[in-house]
């Protein structure tokens, strides 16, 4: 190989290693949810945000709590309630009798891991003074502009629309996650293991963190340059392309959906141990990054029923679209 190609491949290790790591760590607290587990560290690895979505009592602030615990990194749960307030969030100015003058107050975003609790339970002004801050790593107050912390993730819980007291997510918040989790309940042997587990000790309390912030920041950066060939590139614009004519969704997935498509897929690829993204990469992920994006046709409601539906058409289009032209390795790789 030659040294860049080298470079790649020690990286991909190196990648697949930590998040070894932390999946292991995290299913100390989370039993039985592998994939669930997984998919949290690839959208931790690809720099991104994630929606955990589902009933209360599953385990969705327990998996947000477990996957900043394996991190030793800053970390604020911020409890999103009817009167919370935008600059509970973002922070504000508050002048100071001392100096005359006005000093800003940062508020709970500025930290690397942003535990959002029942984030739908919070007005739509309030929910939407994350925006910018989860699109650009960024809060801008009274005309100045301040860099939050790198990494920085979001990790939200939500309760279906069903359940009393919660707004929807606006279509643009829901567009900056780059994807979205339920948990579902655990198998009977899960269950029963929890119980005997919890009724001991506490799981979440006997966690060490596995890796760094630094480190996270360092890997999420090399997985941004994990190769990607043309094809795969092509085949990431026409599932999501296919997303905006189908007669099953009025609301296709966004030019945003295939960026964020491509970076998890390169998370996986990395995570697998390979310096090159596969078609199965961008498959495997499909669901989870595109189904919250997207509108079904016909008003169908509910957690099982909008989300269900968007769920069938993303897999019908999975089995749709073909994938052209994708020989496997990266050129020059062997």
């Amino acid at each position: 190989m030659h040294r860049t190609e080298t470079h790649r491949a020690s990286t991909a290790t190196e990648v697949a290693e930590t998040a070894e790591a932390v999946c292991r760590a995290v299913s100390t607290v989370i039993a039985g949810k592998d994939e669930q587990v997984r998919t949290a560290v690839t959208v931790l690895l690809a720099g991104g945000h994630l929606l955990l979505e589902d009933v209360p009592g599953v385990g969705k602030t327990m998996l947000a709590k477990a996957l900043a615990g394996a991190i030793d990194a800053t970390v604020r749960r911020v409890q999103f309630t009817p009167d919370l307030l935008p600059s509970d969030i973002t922070g504000i100015s508050v002048f100071n009798q001392e100096n005359r003058s006005f000093e800003f107050r940062p508020g709970a975003v500025f930290t690397n891991l942003v535990i959002g609790d029942e984030i739908n339970r919070a007005s739509p002004k309030t929910q939407s003074a994350l925006l910018e801050a989860m699109e650009e790593g960024q809060v801008t107050t009274d005309g100045v502009s301040r860099p939050l912390p790198r990494p920085f993730m979001v990790l939200a819980t939500q309760n279906p629309l069903e359940m009393e007291g919660t707004y929807p997510l606006p279509e643009a918040q829901r567009d900056r996650f780059m994807a979205r989790l339920s948990m579902g309940y655990p198998t009977a042997d899960a269950e029963t293991a929890m119980l005997a587990a919890h009724g001991e000790h506490r799981p979440l309390r006997d966690l060490s963190p596995v890796t760094d912030a630094t480190t996270v920041e360092q890997l999420v950066e090399s997985v941004r340059h994990l190769h990607a060939g043309e094809a795969v590139q092509r085949y990431v614009v026409e599932l999501v392309r296919a997303t905006r004519t189908s007669s099953g969704l009025r609301l296709g997935a966004s030019p945003r959906a295939g960026l964020h498509l491509l970076r998890a897929a390169r998370a996986r690829a990395a995570m697998s141990g390979r310096d090159h993204v596969l078609p199965d990469d961008v498959q495997q992920l499909a669901v989870p990054v595109l189904a919250h994006r997207v509108l079904p046709a016909g008003g169908a409601g509910g957690l099982g029923g909008a989300h269900g539906a968007a769920v069938d058409v993303i897999e019908t289009l999975l089995a749709q679209v073909p994938v052209v032209g994708v020989t496997g390795r990266r050129p020059g790789s062997r």
